[in-house]
């Protein structure tokens, strides 16, 4: 009879551990709080938007960002039937990158591959160059940069993991531009993190992965969806695995693990679950409610993850009457308050008739995703946690607007615009005091000695969520999926399985750099600090 394991949580890592383990034969039944499957990665309907047999308009979480340098999420894509062919099939190249400024014209960015440092360091500084930060402060910025590039993974972890990130590019001592642009723009935008508190290791180095992607010789920056995620991966995904025999349980919450000694016996929740292992794949603000004094003494591995925070970063879908492309791929707002991005979907959705959806009348959808939740915006001055609903929906797009309607060119018009739906994980308990149920955790320095790796002392609990130690580091889709591929191993280890364990693949950086991380190896072996300077 095969081994039993209970997954207790149904999106990205729950799903990727449910995947793993069932085609190497176990038998796995998926436990998920909410009625739907899919966590943080799932659609959202805006329920009753739908008129005359139309679909609801599709809504989102935020959008989907699938960087070049993901590689577990989209194996596991490859590995989904779809139609003739396989989920991973829906995903678009995104060839363009937008960046926005208040007031001032957009820039779009292209790619091309250097050959070495000195071309590196000079692609750096023309992508940089068209913000207007001062020369010398943006050299100092690109020297930062090639330090971390080139800087042995030794010195990364032990120097870089408790620096602050706006220590590091010493943005105190820079030029307000400096500061705006490249100290808080980009980190919050891209990695939705501040920089005053952001650890070094984790902002610089996927910047970096962001910098390599965006130069790649096949210029995949990043890929989109090519429909609603439900429709397109998470639907697609669920019937497979069920086709495979894993049990969803939906509508089932966690209230406390039973501990028995050193091991997991159960799981008290609205209804009773047994297994012979269990794998968590909740948020880390879900588990660290559920680690019992007990829990902590058996794992002292698990027994902080209440220190680590999380932030939010949700999305608004603007439904226009006149699709507005703006890029084609992400669009950046570097000096909005709310540390906005946002992607026209309708260009990648290239297979969806929008005219089934809603009133008829939408043709464009532009998906915004908000970073910045604790500052003060340009309508009403203050943070999106103390606006309604509607408030958030006033500003947000105020903000797209003094980005993208400039010089006189109306890109963003307010006739156009037909309806809007916050993603409803944004509650409103009062006009003035928002909660979120789904926030993001953020790697602040110092942190990662927090983080537990997939597998702990209890010897048949593991751990599949984005908190876990990975090699991607930053609470993504792809975090979660290599974490459950992390648990999923160390499960097989467990039971004397000779399945072939998951595959992992580390970050991969450009082969010009090793020698340098190689010599920056030595030095740090010997006390020194990382002296490379490029030419």
């Amino acid at each position: 009879m095969p081994q039993t394991v209970a997954i207790l949580g149904g999106g990205v890592g729950g799903l990727s551990a449910a995947h793993e383990l069932v085609e190497r034969g176990f038998h796995v039944e998926v436990y998920e709080r909410k009625q739907v499957l899919g966590g943080k990665a799932r659609s959202i309907p805006d329920a009753g938007s739908g008129i005359n047999g139309r679909r609801d308009l599709p809504g989102e979480h935020g959008f989907r960002f699938f960087p070049g340098f993901y590689k577990h999420v989209i194996d596991t894509m490859r590995r989904i039937p779809y139609g003739v062919g396989h989920v991973s099939d829906n995903l678009t190249v995104a060839t363009r990158m937008l960046l926005a400024r208040a007031g001032k014209p957009e820039i779009i960015a292209i790619a091309r591959w250097p050959a070495s440092p000195g071309d590196f360091r000079t692609l750096l500084t023309e992508l940089l160059t068209p913000l207007g930060v001062p020369d010398d402060e943006l050299a100092f910025f690109v020297s930062r940069l090639l330090i971390l590039a080139t800087s042995c993974p030794e010195r990364r972890l032990a120097d870089y993991e408790n620096l602050k990130w706006w220590d590091f590019i010493d943005a105190a001592n820079k030029s307000s531009t400096y500061q705006t642009y490249l100290g808080e723009g980009l980190t919050r935008s891209l990695v939705a993190m501040r920089a005053e508190e952001g650890s070094t290791r984790t902002i610089g180095y996927i910047l970096l992965q962001l910098i390599y992607d965006l130069v790649c010789p096949d210029l995949v920056f990043d890929r989109l969806l090519d429909g609603p995620t439900t429709d397109v991966w998470i639907d697609p995904w669920v019937n497979y695995l069920q086709s495979h025999g894993v049990v969803f349980h939906i509508g089932v919450q966690i209230n406390a693990f039973e501990l028995d000694g050193q091991k997991i016996v159960g799981a008290d929740a609205t209804q009773k679950i047994t297994a012979d292992y269990y794998i968590a794949a909740m948020p880390v603000e879900v588990m660290s409610a559920l680690v019992t004094p007990a829990m902590k003494a058996a794992a002292p591995s698990i027994a902080n993850l209440d220190r680590l925070q999380t932030r939010w970063m949700n999305g608004i879908q603007f439904y226009l009457r006149s699709d507005v492309p703006l890029a084609n791929g992400h669009a950046i707002y570097l000096d909005s308050p709310w540390a906005l991005t946002s992607v026209s979907q309708h260009q990648f959705w290239t297979g969806v008739d929008l005219s089934t959806f809603g009133d008829g009348t939408v043709t464009g959808i532009l998906s915004v995703d908000i970073s910045e939740w604790q500052e003060p915006g340009v309508l009403y001055n203050l943070p999106a946690m103390q606006c309604t609903a509607e408030q958030i929906k006033d500003e947000v797009w105020a903000q797209l607007k003094q980005h993208v309607n400039v010089d006189g060119k109306i890109q963003l018009a307010d006739a156009d615009l037909v309806a809007s739906f916050l993603d409803p994980d944004i509650e409103f308990p009062n006009p003035t005091l928002a909660t979120n149920l789904e926030p993001l955790m953020i790697n602040t320095a110092g942190s990662l000695q927090y983080r537990p790796d997939a597998q702990i002392e209890i010897p048949n609990l593991f751990l599949a969520s984005d908190y876990v130690r990975t090699y991607t580091d930053l609470a993504t889709m792809e975090g979660a999926n290599e974490a459950a591929r992390r648990a999923v191993n160390c499960l097989l280890a467990a039971t004397g399985s000779t399945a072939q364990a998951a595959q992992i693949w580390p970050l991969t950086e450009p082969e010009f750099l090793k020698p340098l991380q190689e010599i920056d190896l030595i030095r740090f072996k010997l006390g020194q600090t990382n002296h490379y300077l490029a030419t």
